[in-house]
């Protein structure tokens, strides 16, 4: 394996691609070589996906992180951990300026073209600031039809290796999912734009869209509940009134399959988090519909996404891109979609105020749990608390009203 510590120097600091296109042959190579001191590992990790721990590397090495994983938590040294507060559009400007070295990943497609595997998210950003590139080409998959070209002229160093894809885990939905599901596919309307997040929630209400005509999809990701729908021929992307017949997304996550699948599927097109979660090109998509969760929400609407039991738990992601742009965009809805409890049923989801403001009461349109959809659009702030109150869990709606009062 190539010396890669030589093209480091002190005080670099250095992006990882993430979450189904991490450079896994790349990070490997590095562990087991001396680093030079005080380095910044810079990534967007996704739980489950990605979880190397680079403080554990030398005495110095740090991680910069804009979304916290339980990986990240159990670092060897949590003080060397800096999470930094920033919505994913404004993560792609940040690393416009503020990376000397990537570390991407790469394959040739169908037609021997390198491009990038299946992240693209501020790819574009840090090939452009960089000083170094780095690039892992993974002869184990080829590379979506639909991804970022890569000009070899343009990369420092090439390594190829022969690694299978981090392949995400099928998600369980049950039946409370299954309810939420339901009621927020009641919502969506033929020619609809969605986006939607990865989960037991989405991926109930993807499910239970065949009876939808001519769905467009423009998002962060996309997965198997899309790609059903697209094979079934509920989303076209015929309607859109941007990138016509194109399903727009910056990461793709699913199975061996599915990434073959998207080896034949040039029309998933993959874009950078400052298209995907540009509030001036989704306020192009006529009825663009924004799909998130959240951890809690207040009675004034205000949204808690990242934040619990006194820590980060996450990140503020793409989901307040995403419902700005959905309240801009003509018929677009921003809707919330959440259990009412959490704890087997002893904590409310639904709270008199959040422990931290992730979106603001203005960003959301709908709150949806399986108790019923509360439509907040229009409302006074008391209106909107009961409207609230209304799909809590029955045991914690007394409590929640007796909160307003004070």
């Amino acid at each position: 394996m190539t010396d890669l510590a030589s093209f480091l120097k002190t005080g670099d600091r250095i992006f990882v691609g993430g979450s189904s296109n991490e450079p896994r042959g790349l990070l490997a190579a590095l562990a087991e070589q001396a680093l030079p001191p005080n380095l910044t590992f810079i990534q967007f990790p996704l739980p489950g996906l990605n979880a190397t721990d680079f403080t554990a590397w030398n005495e110095s090495a740090r991680i910069e992180t804009f979304f916290m994983s339980p990986a990240l938590q159990r670092a060897a040294d949590p003080t060397r951990v800096e999470f930094l507060p920033m919505q994913m559009r404004w993560v792609f400007d940040y690393l416009l300026e503020n990376v000397d070295v990537c570390l991407l990943q790469g394959a040739y497609d169908r037609a021997g073209v390198l491009r990038l595997g299946p992240n693209v998210d501020f790819a574009e950003a840090v090939l452009i600031s960089a000083k170094k590139i780095i690039v892992e080409v993974n002869r184990s998959f080829t590379a979506p039809a639909g991804s970022m070209a890569l000009d070899p002229k343009s990369i420092d160093v090439l390594i190829e290796t022969d690694m299978s894809l981090p392949e995400m885990p099928v998600t369980s939905v049950d039946e409370t999912a299954k309810i939420i599901g339901r009621l927020v596919a009641g919502l969506i309307k033929d020619g609809d734009c969605l986006q939607t997040g990865i989960g037991a929630i989405p991926a109930a209400i993807l499910a239970q869209l065949k009876d939808k005509n001519d769905l467009g999809l423009h998002g962060g990701l996309i997965d198997e509940g899309g790609r059903h729908l697209i094979e079934a021929g509920n989303v076209t992307g015929r309607r859109k009134t941007e990138d016509l017949g194109l399903h727009v997304t910056g990461m793709a996550l699913g199975d061996a399959g599915f990434y073959q699948w998207l080896a034949e599927a040039p029309e998933v097109v993959f874009r950078p988090a400052n298209y995907t979660h540009e509030v001036s090109v989704i306020r192009r998509l006529n009825q663009f519909v924004s799909i998130n969760s959240a951890v809690e929400v207040d009675v004034l609407g205000q949204v808690n996404a990242e934040f619990a039991g006194g820590r980060q738990i996450s990140g503020t992601g793409g989901s307040v891109d995403f419902m700005r742009g959905a309240r801009s965009a003509k018929a677009g809805r921003s809707i919330i979609a959440m259990t009412a409890t959490a704890r087997g049923g002893s904590v409310s989801r639904i709270v008199p105020k959040v422990d931290l403001v992730t979106a603001l009461r203005t960003d959301v349109d709908l709150v949806v749990t399986e108790f019923g959809i509360a439509r907040l659009e229009g409302l006074s702030v008391r209106e909107r608390a009961r409207a609230l109150i209304a799909i809590a869990a029955p045991q914690f709606r007394d409590e929640l009203a007796s909160s307003l009062k004070g």
